[in-house]
């Protein structure tokens, strides 16, 4: 049987969080730690968006959130995020 998105959803968050654990290991610095947070809030704030896209049909809010989804993009870029 076929995952759906959100289990999908799901196992990256814990993927995510088991290489947080390793590189935590190895004793990021401050700054390190400040971007890797920020680089978890923006995925967070792109999977809601992405998830939105999916049940809003007015063409107006859609292409809101498209904007902010290629905002977010560029962000998580610039952090060394490269998409699947």
């Amino acid at each position: 049987m076929a995952r759906g998105w959100e289990s999908k959803a799901v196992e990256a968050q814990i993927e995510s969080a088991q290489e947080r654990e390793t590189r935590t290991a190895r004793r990021l610095t401050p700054e390190q730690t400040a971007q890797e947070a920020k680089r978890d809030s923006l995925l967070l704030q792109r999977t809601r968006i992405l998830r939105e896209c999916k049940n809003f049909r007015d063409p107006r809010y859609r292409q809101t959130l498209s904007s902010g989804l290629e905002y977010l993009e560029s962000q998580l870029t610039a952090l060394g995020w490269k998409p699947e």
